[in-house]
């Protein structure tokens, strides 16, 4: 089987993937809503935050009103941020969504898993964001303040963190002057940590570390690396500022429990050497992942 053949073949592996990885976010988001975030009546920020509120006066379904919501923003988002690839997946996440939080009020009890604030917002924050950062790491977005968020800092150079938070403060704001200042204090919460475990869920644990080494033993250090850790190095060329002389200066990338097996394989051969250790969130090439292009 050729190169060409094998890379087609994962590139479909990997749609196929990145689509489950969608309905599954969308579940683990709609699951939050109605176990945690809507009983408490703690907002999620955005478009599904605005129809919680709507939702407490008017009986109007969450779901139904979520999918309403994010149409001007997805035609928008369509538009000027292009791509068939955008307009699927965002349909698909925002669709199945809107679909499962309509329906799990059926299944789910009315009262959701507990009476504690603190706990709906901590649980119903991880919840949440890990749905989102799913639906991230398949490509997509949930819409409302992600497409509003990425047209303005694609359009106008506004930060996307900017955005999202003068969305989410107006709905925070709504919800205090709808229901209670206590529970918009909760909901600021609820925000925080789903944005932390959606930045856990997309980028993963750091597991792998980049290491830069200046010695003057560089060549017996990377030998060192090489034959001990089994791991590349690359020398590249430096000089002090101060003193003008050449420090060639060694890179390599290692994993978290290789750290302090490179710490010491250095102490062995320079005592003196300068390290510098730094995350990496993801390695392609020899040794690491295979590099493959993107898919269309």
């Amino acid at each position: 089987m050729s190169g060409t053949v094998r890379i087609k073949e994962e590139l479909s592996w990997r749609m196929a993937a990145d689509y489950l990885m969608l309905i599954l976010g969308a579940l683990i988001q709609a699951l939050a809503m109605r176990l945690f975030l809507i009983p408490a009546m703690l907002l999620s920020g955005g478009v599904s935050g605005a129809a919680q509120i709507v939702n407490s006066f008017t009986d109007w379904p969450i779901g139904l009103m979520v999918f309403i919501g994010n149409l001007p923003l997805f035609f928008l988002g369509w538009r000027y941020l292009g791509g068939a690839r955008f307009a699927i997946r965002t349909g698909v996440a925002i669709t199945v969504f809107s679909i499962l939080t309509d329906i799990l009020v059926y299944v789910m009890p009315a009262e959701g898993l507990t009476h504690d604030l603190v706990l709906s917002s901590i649980f119903g924050g991880v919840m949440f964001g890990a749905g989102l950062g799913l639906v991230y790491r398949a490509k997509g977005t949930s819409g409302g303040s992600d497409i509003l968020g990425q047209i303005l800092y694609h359009r106008k150079g506004v930060p996307m963190t900017q955005a999202y938070f003068a969305t989410d403060t107006i709905v925070l704001l709504a919800g205090g002057l709808a229901w209670s200042w206590e529970l918009a204090l909760y909901g600021m919460i609820v925000m925080y940590v789903s944005g932390l475990a959606a930045e856990l869920v997309l980028e993963g644990p750091s597991i792998l570390r980049t290491v830069m080494i200046i010695s003057a033993c560089h060549q017996q250090v990377a030998k060192e690396i090489m034959t001990v850790l089994e791991r590349g190095v690359t020398i590249l060329e430096g000089s002090g500022a101060y003193t003008g002389k050449e420090h060639p200066v060694l890179f390599c990338v290692v994993t978290r429990s290789e750290v302090n097996k490179i710490k010491a394989l250095v102490y062995e051969k320079d005592s003196d050497a300068f390290i510098v250790i730094g995350d990496a969130h993801e390695a392609l090439g020899e040794g690491f992942k295979r590099l493959i292009p993107p898919e269309a």
